[in-house]
């Protein structure tokens, strides 16, 4: 357990374990030395940060004992707070992985929680309303004039008991109602079901032929041909099947096809290999089907192709029949075995996907995740269910360090939720029993999965709720703690982009951005490349085999396939054949969500610095002349604040740093972007707006900047880093931003809080879903307990940072490398592990560094 918790307390922000930092010590005002990197081009810049920060008023971040620059919340302009007069309530963030618990809020309002850890089942579809069926509409009132669509409800998905779960129970289980389930073909060969739903369909005759082709099975029979494999009597599309069952010809047996004849199509040696052209084993071309009676309802024929899919599971399937014109007595349907190989035994053509069946074409499932951001874990189940990332989809990126709980959508192609479930929980290494009596693997549980229509987007969501935890709460007095945490609840915090935003490495992804903007392609590659004191040992071994070796191969060799923008620009320069020169091709090369999340780094920069002047200025108790508010609430996902309309126009994910295993870019989804009606408060009107309604732009090219001084302030921190605030047009379109507006203050919602009592901090105060369902023991207090903790439930809204909300509390740093120095200095750490309690090996997983570099 020791290991487990010691490195849960190193600082993985970066996505690896880096070692611990000791507390940094005064340093002078003017910049650190910085290190010089031999780079392809030039050497790192003077000053790593963007030049409008000395219009910040703040030193340089400082530099650690390891090297590693302390980027700082003022470096990013975090500054003000709303309640300066309220004594602080000093604490330790994100002590423990389950400090810090996250649940989706979905659209209905419903937080989103696990439910049920077993492996679930298809169910039936769910019964459906009178005429959304048409075959069944037929079979039980002849055929009336149906409309032609087959839509499908979403199918649910219920979950035995865990006893169940590890015998593989196959009854079916729905959502609503259950149904008696489809017949299944593998099991039953052909029940009066199958007469009775096609008789509205077919003649006697042509049942009993289907009956005899289907139990014939998907491969045609095999014959001797005595050598004349070549020789047909009967030319192979003019077969069909008779009403005894038997296909039409000059022989008593069906022929095989073409045989081996190498010169004919579809042999060996003509244009149609795969299927066809072979007598002996393998699979043969397949002439049989069964035609129907000429149906000259268009509605009748949905409704028959309806049923062949319902009735067959994909294994038959049914098509309009081309070899006869069409008369006026209708068309005929061609019913015949799937070239797909979804029937016993049958196999597929050479690029063939299976057939996906009745179920909707997305899989939803409630992904729990611990000390991994969102990108990543899409990334592991990308591997551990053999599907391409981009058939991922999420409605928000959550925090990495803590437990987090969250929807998750899956296109799902072939597969089904039996599928998924098995491939996340690695049956096969390791059994059901394990699946449901242990933790997922690596930190990743999914559970509760369904059928769906459709799939996630970004945005798809209403906020988080969070319960939170902070350690070793140290309180002048309870009245001071009541007032601190009322003033929060009804005055709200500043709505500031928090230091996950920005990163934690020594190169700030804002900077990184700026030099996009500023069209500097070498100087991004330059500071995406350059070494980063504190990295894991493999990730500065690459680079350096680049940067001081020049050895591209060794490099790409070394870079773990997780450092995604440093191994796309150098396999750019491998194509390139070592060539440098196009450096902004390189970086093209990158995934587009992850080369915007650096410039919207940039954009949060901004923001934050001229939020914290109109705060000076003017206070944080109501709007003023010059301040802008929405003339009237723009619609939903429309542009609130810069993350909403990200989530409707750029897939970008809230990242942790520039090394976060970032999403492959996916087809964005295609929302006209409008303007929002803006106003600038004049004195007669200011009074008629609260402080809530104040928003503030985000820097682009279709937005207005607050009137008067501040306004002239916002210009000229774009103005010194080389922009111009009033053409943000760029030769590269993709990197031309629109700009957007942001509420200046964010108001919980349902909040509450709780003192608890503790004395080893080992032992775990809240509790996670997945354990919850586990059976592990439930967190516990000690009534006498030696320090106190502050446990808080509230719920945020859509862009907004807890951790903004706690640093109003404690008026402390909220950036990774001081909390970690808070943890390692804090009292409680002598009691580590003086519980008696058996259950924290059963609280926290160990940190996982394989996955990581996978």
């Amino acid at each position: 357990m020791s290991t487990s918790i010691t490195r849960e307390r190193e600082d993985d922000d970066e996505g690896l374990r880096s070692p611990k930092r000791t507390k940094v010590d005064n340093l002078p005002d003017e910049h650190a030395p910085d290190e010089t990197v031999i780079t392809p081009h030039k050497t790192e810049p003077e000053s790593i940060l963007p030049p409008s920060h000395v219009l910040l008023g703040v030193n340089s971040p400082p530099t650690s004992s390891d090297g590693l620059r302390q980027l700082l919340e003022s470096d990013v302009g975090i500054s003000e707070y709303i309640s300066r007069e309220v004594a602080p309530i000093s604490g330790i963030i994100k002590q423990r992985f389950t400090d810090f618990l996250v649940y989706e809020v979905d659209l209905d309002h419903r937080v989103v929680h696990i439910k049920s850890i077993d492996m679930p089942e298809s169910s039936p579809k769910k019964e459906k309303a009178p005429g959304s069926d048409p075959a069944e509409e037929i079979i039980e009132h002849g055929l009336p004039q149906l409309a032609n669509n087959e839509q499908h409800d979403d199918a649910g998905v219920g979950h035995a008991g865990p006893s169940q779960a590890v015998q593989s129970s196959t009854r079916p289980i729905c959502d609503e109602k259950e149904e008696e389930p489809s017949v299944a073909m593998d099991e039953v060969a052909w029940g009066a079901s199958f007469d009775a739903s096609l008789t509205p369909f077919l003649s006697e005759a042509s049942i009993a032929q289907l009956k005899y082709m289907y139990l014939e099975g998907p491969e045609p029979p095999r014959v001797t041909d005595s050598g004349w494999g070549g020789k047909v009597s009967k030319r192979s599309e003019d077969i069909e099947m008779t009403d005894q069952g038997q296909p039409e010809g000059d022989s008593e047996e069906p022929r095989a096809g073409l045989g081996k004849h190498r010169n004919a199509r579809g042999g060996r040696g003509g244009k149609q290999r795969g299927r066809s052209g072979r007598s002996q084993g393998g699979e043969r071309e397949d002439h049989r089907k069964v035609l129907s009676e000429p149906i000259r309802s268009k509605p009748t024929r949905t409704a028959l192709h309806h049923v062949v899919r319902k009735l067959f599971k994909g294994k038959l399937e049914s098509e309009t029949d081309m070899s006869a014109p069409v008369g006026d007595e209708g068309s005929r349907i061609a019913i015949k075995w799937s070239r797909r190989g979804n029937g016993r035994g049958g196999t597929r053509g050479r690029g063939e996907r299976p057939a996906r069946g009745e179920y909707p074409p997305y899989i939803h499932f409630t992904l729990q995740k611990t000390n991994r951001d969102t990108q990543d874990a899409l990334a592991y189940l990308s591997r551990t269910l053999h599907v391409s990332i981009k058939d991922l989809a999420v409605a928000g990126t959550k925090d990495k360090r803590g437990v987090t709980v969250q929807r998750v959508s899956l296109r799902r192609g072939n597969k089904t939720v039996e599928n998924v479930w098995k491939a996340a929980n690695q049956l096969g290494r390791r059994s059901a029993l394990e699946a449901v009596t242990q933790r997922g693997e690596r930190g990743i549980r999914i559970a509760d999965l369904n059928y769906r229509k459709a799939g996630l987007e970004l945005g798809m969501l209403k906020g988080n709720e969070f319960v939170i935890t902070l350690r070793n709460m140290q309180v002048d007095s309870m009245d001071t703690l009541d007032r601190a945490m009322n003033s929060m609840k009804h005055m709200g915090f500043i709505n500031y982009y928090g230091m996950q935003r920005f990163g934690t490495a020594a190169v700030p992804t804002h900077t990184i951005g700026l030099a996009f903007l500023q069209s500097d392609w070498h100087k991004a590659v330059s500071l995406i490349l350059q070494v980063r004191p504190g990295e894991h040992p493999d990730v500065v071994a690459a680079r350096e085999a680049w940067l001081v070796d020049r050895d591209l191969d060794r490099a790409l060799v070394l870079m773990p396939r997780r450092v995604v923008a440093e191994r796309c620009i150098l396999e750019s320069y491998k194509k390139q054949g070592g060539e440098t020169r196009n450096a902004m091709g390189a970086l093209s090369t990158i995934p587009r969500n992850l080369r915007l999340m650096y410039i919207h780094a940039y954009q949060s920069y901004v923001w934050n610095a001229i939020v914290s002047e109109r705060i000076r200025m003017h206070g944080a108790d109501k709007a003023v002349p010059g301040d802008l508010v929405f003339e009237e609430e723009p619609p939903s996902r429309a542009t609130q604040d810069m993350d909403e309309e990200l989530e409707v126009n750029t897939d970008e994910p809230t990242a942790t740093d520039e090394h976060e295993s970032a999403r492959a870019s996916r087809k964005p989804h295609k929302v006209p972007w409008v303007p929002p009606k803006i106003k600038t408060l004049s004195e007669e009107d200011a009074d008629k707006y609260s402080i809530f309604d104040v928003i503030m732009p985000l820097p682009g090219r279709d937005v207005a900047y607050p009137g008067g001084s501040l306004g002239e302030r916002y210009r000229e921190f774009l103005k010194r880093d080389g922009l111009d605030p009033d053409n943000f047009l760029r030769k590269q379109k993709e990197y031309t931003l629109n700009g957007s507006y942001r509420k200046i203050l964010q108001l919980p919602k349902n909040m509450s809080w709780t003192v608890l009592q503790y004395t080893d901090p080992d032992v775990a105060l809240a509790q996670a879903d997945e354990d919850k369902l586990l059976g592990f023991d439930p967190p516990s207090t000690v009534e006498d307990g030696k320090f106190m903790a502050l446990q808080i439930n509230l719920t945020l809204g859509t862009a907004a940072y807890a951790t903004m909300a706690l640093r109003e509390l404690t008026k402390t740093e909220t950036s990774s490398h001081f909390q970690t120095g808070l943890t390692q200095v804090s009292e409680d750490q002598q009691f580590r592990g003086t519980a008696t309690s058996t259950t924290e090996d059963a609280d926290e997983p160990e940190e996982d560094s394989t996955c990581m570099e996978e």
